[in-house]
């Protein structure tokens, strides 16, 4: 029998928590806009979690749960939320803290006391695919599913509606 570590991780950070249900994906396709297309997936129902960090000694990093439809307010909420300048951490940084690729992001089973901050939009959903901690796996919850992560906070005004893009002009 062949087990599957990263998603023997990702039911270890899940255990004891609501309805859930866990998707495979090809790690090619794991990216958001890519995962949607692919698997018909809904925009507005895919939750990316992005690692920020606040400027200064030491920095202080936190997670936050956006719907794929929204851009993280970095510069207004997140800031605030800090009380110093904000960004997005690197890739790298993102990688040392959580052990998860980006595309893979999950939420679960992150460090204790890292602050987790899901924007209020996230919440009206009635499911939410979220990452599942590898490029291979996503998790299809109801969004309540993020109130059992202890320490979490609700945020209004964490992200707003992203610009539409512009039509691709035909060739």
């Amino acid at each position: 029998m062949t087990t599957d570590p990263d998603r023997d991780a990702l039911e270890a950070s899940l255990a004891g928590r609501s309805d859930y249900e866990l998707f495979a994906c090809d790690p090619a396709l794991a990216d958001t806009a890519a995962f949607c297309a692919a698997y018909g997936f809904a925009p507005d129902d895919s939750a990316n979690t992005i690692v920020v960090v606040g400027k200064g000694m030491p920095p202080a990093f936190a997670a936050c749960v956006v719907l794929a439809t929204h851009r993280l307010d970095v510069n207004r909420a997140v800031k605030a939320k800090f009380g110093r300048k904000a960004s997005f951490a690197a890739p790298e940084e993102t990688r040392e803290l959580t052990g998860h690729d980006l595309g893979g992001v999950t939420v679960f089973g992150l460090p204790a006391g890292l602050p987790i901050w899901v924007d209020a939009t996230v919440m009206t959903r009635e499911r939410i695919v979220l990452g599942g901690g590898s490029r291979s796996w996503k998790v299809i919850a109801p969004p309540s599913i993020l109130l059992t992560i202890p320490g979490v906070e609700v945020v209004e005004g964490l992200a707003n509606p992203a610009p539409p893009r512009p039509e691709a002009a035909p060739e």
